[in-house]
């Protein structure tokens, strides 16, 4: 006997109105954090595979709600869970989101409570990235996918950070946001740093400064280190990198003094976690 076919159950929405699918409402607004102005603070992934990611996540899904061609990609997890599943057509669904939605399919999800950090820097953890001023939900959603595909235990996120959850981050960083664990390092920064000393850290700060060390030869891989990166353009702040136990570059060409913030991290990342 061959294996039974997978039925998800789908129910059909004909109207943007339909009260059903009020949290897909307006996204241009909605989907912003709690505290912000129309903000409710949902979690939304956009298209089949971040979708997928979604259902795999902590994060309580509410619903979802796509075209039936998309829905269908998605059959076999939406059978293992007891979710709400709208089938729409393109146009009502961008009625009722607010725009038009190319990868045909979103989900919805609540917010779950971010660790404190000392949770996210016991255990086994070695790597974990720390942001200063990311402020770019795009910068910072690659950032994630970087660290998702690199190894990088955990994000600790300072002062001037965008929201990872942000719908934005969440597509661009492939829906690896939702795996890598992230919280809001609290304190005074860049004072708070102690507390990756304290557990054993070395705190690494990337800068294109001349006179930092060259990061393939600073023998960080194997080490437990917290790299400290800032924002695309003005970089690090003077009192982030005094914070700094140590201070390396990524030598570049004449003529290039920079890179993308979510790329400089990738080759970071790569130099820490090799071998």
């Amino acid at each position: 006997m061959g294996r039974s076919a997978v039925v998800a159950i789908l129910t059909p929405v004909d109207s943007p109105d339909d009260p059903r699918i009020d949290d897909f409402r307006d996204l241009t607004t909605a989907d912003r954090r709690p505290d912000r102005p129309g903000g409710r603070g949902f979690v939304i992934a956009e298209g089949v595979v971040v979708v997928r990611r979604l259902l795999e996540s902590p994060y309580p899904v509410r619903s979802l709600l796509g075209v039936p061609r998309r829905l269908a990609e998605l059959s076999e997890e939406l059978a293992r869970v007891d979710v709400p599943a709208y089938s729409t057509d393109a146009d009502t669904m961008a009625r009722a989101v607010g725009f038009h939605l190319n990868r045909g399919v979103l989900a919805v999800a609540d917010r779950t409570r971010e660790p404190d950090p000392v949770e996210l820097l016991r255990g086994e953890a070695r790597t974990i990235a720390v942001c200063e001023g990311v402020g770019d939900h795009e910068n910072l959603g690659s950032l994630f996918r970087n660290a998702a595909a690199l190894g990088v235990d955990g994000v600790l996120l300072g002062p001037g950070c965008s929201d990872p959850l942000y719908r934005r981050s969440v597509r661009v960083s492939m829906g690896h946001v939702l795996r890598v664990p992230f919280t809001r390092l609290g304190g005074i920064w860049p004072a708070s740093l102690d507390t990756l000393r304290d557990n054993g850290y070395t705190v690494v700060a990337l800068t294109p400064a001349a006179d930092a060390e060259p990061l393939a030869s600073a023998g960080l891989a194997g080490r437990r280190v917290a790299l400290l990166l800032g924002a695309e353009g003005p970089g690090l702040t003077v009192e982030a990198l005094a914070a700094a136990d140590r201070r390396v570059r990524i030598p570049m060409a004449s003529g290039v003094d920079s890179l993308n913030v979510a790329t400089a991290a990738a080759v970071a990342f790569h130099a820490v976690t090799a071998g």
